[in-house]
């Protein structure tokens, strides 16, 4: 019997394979496969890599960039207060055709997974419900996680915490949280500590915006790590952003980062937006405002990056395309090193599936779901240093998205 797709000379890790899809599934990789395929590709020696990972992004503010004003500080403070306007006048309608309109833009660019985090400080939950919704109706071509994410604090608001927890009754795949932006210090830990007891009690995921702020005494992260290692939750845990790490004093840095080896968690840092909204403050020298991204690689833990933001309050620009993250993040974090620029690409590839917790269905292996992605380049290091065209997508072995390669034409001067 015929593959239902064949893609013939796949340039896939080091080696140059034959990959056959069969029934949504990769069936066969080998060097030459004799069996046809009803669609047939000709790869010709390019990079074959599993889809891209959006680890991090607010789909239920995306496309609104402008509205009911444009950010003039361009400070993370500023940004929260536009979007605390803007989601007045939040609709099921406007949720979800933004939604799927990023997941599309997103797509065509080779992501076919992706967390979201989903506001659940407004008392009508309208971000959440039309994002679970939209996670059902694309779930036959992109797999969608929904954090319950309480952008003015679980304890904010008298009403907050009660929200977050029906978030999960309705059905959020992740707690959120955002320790450093509670009134008080004591709030703050207390809502780490409260996010993991919602964590167990619902078996869920926890992915918190911890400590994204220049302030070198924000220290949340430093209790999410006790929280972890205290719950044994370990990989199941995700601190975002963690910025503040970035301007600790070593001496803390150190100590901090052998209780975090210890905790296992997974960290995800947003280079396009970090390097935009941190250090607003400064004069000069002006902080990079990102956190330790190449200590905590070398230390072993897992990191993975995101976009955050697409033309939103806090990031007028963004086009949803994973090696602009990964190429912004070769540069902030000094990751020009050959290894280094590897680990990039596979911050927003394999490193994201496992901060999503993907890695049983995710990857290219026999048996697996077919999703995977073919790039105009013959390695990583070219596939970031020239961004390179995502020329095929393909998602539960069907081909989902194709797009021309760009060419030059010369023509003889006179």
């Amino acid at each position: 019997m015929p593959y239902d797709v064949l893609l013939r000379h796949c340039r896939l890790f080091n080696d140059e394979v034959d990959i056959g899809i069969k029934d949504g599934l990769i069936a066969a990789i080998s060097p030459q496969l004799s069996e046809p395929g009803q669609l047939e590709l000709d790869i010709q020696g390019q990079l074959v890599s599993p889809p891209f990972v959006e680890s991090h992004i607010h789909l239920d503010s995306a496309l609104t960039s402008g509205e009911p004003r444009w950010n003039q500080s361009g400070t993370l403070f500023e940004g929260i207060e536009i979007w605390r306007e803007r989601k007045q006048s939040l609709t099921l309608e406007d949720v979800k055709n933004r939604a799927k309109e990023t997941l599309k833009l997103q797509a065509s660019q080779g992501v076919l997974f992706v967390r979201t985090h989903a506001d659940v400080s407004e008392s009508t939950l309208t971000a959440l419900q039309g994002l679970l919704e939209v996670r059902e109706e694309v779930k036959d071509w992109i797999t969608l996680q929904v954090v319950a994410f309480p952008q003015d604090g679980i304890y904010g608001h008298p009403k907050n915490e009660e929200l977050l927890e029906e978030a999960l009754r309705l059905g959020a795949d992740v707690v959120g949280g955002i320790p450093h932006y509670e009134l008080t210090r004591e709030d703050g830990v207390r809502s780490v500590h409260r996010i993991f007891t919602l964590a167990e009690q619902y078996n869920r995921l926890i992915d918190i915006h911890c400590d994204e702020i220049d302030d070198d005494q924000s220290r949340f992260l430093e209790v999410v790590a006790a929280c972890a290692i205290r719950t044994g939750m370990a990989s199941r845990v995700t601190a975002s952003h963690t910025t503040a790490f970035g301007s600790y004093n070593n001496a803390y840095a150190n100590k901090l980062m052998g209780f975090l080896q210890r905790s296992q968690i997974n960290f995800i840092a947003n280079p396009l937006i970090n390097i935009t909204l941190q250090g607003r403050t400064d004069t000069y020298p002006k902080r990079r405002g990102i956190t330790r991204v190449k200590e905590l690689w070398q230390a072993g833990l897992n990191v993975s990056l995101g976009h955050d933001c697409i033309q939103d309050p806090w990031y007028s620009l963004g086009t949803g395309n994973m090696l602009n993250v990964a190429h912004m993040a070769v540069h902030v974090c000094q990751m020009t090193g050959m290894a280094e620029i590897d680990a990039c690409f596979d911050m927003v590839t394999v490193d994201g599936a496992k901060t999503l917790n993907l890695e049983n269905s995710y990857g290219i292996e026999v048996g697996k779901s077919a999703n995977l992605i073919v790039l105009d380049a013959d390695s990583r290091y070219e596939a970031i240093r020239r961004q390179s065209t995502i020329r095929y997508v393909i998602s539960q072995g069907k081909l989902l998205a194709y797009t021309e390669t760009p060419k030059t034409e010369w023509k003889k001067w006179r």
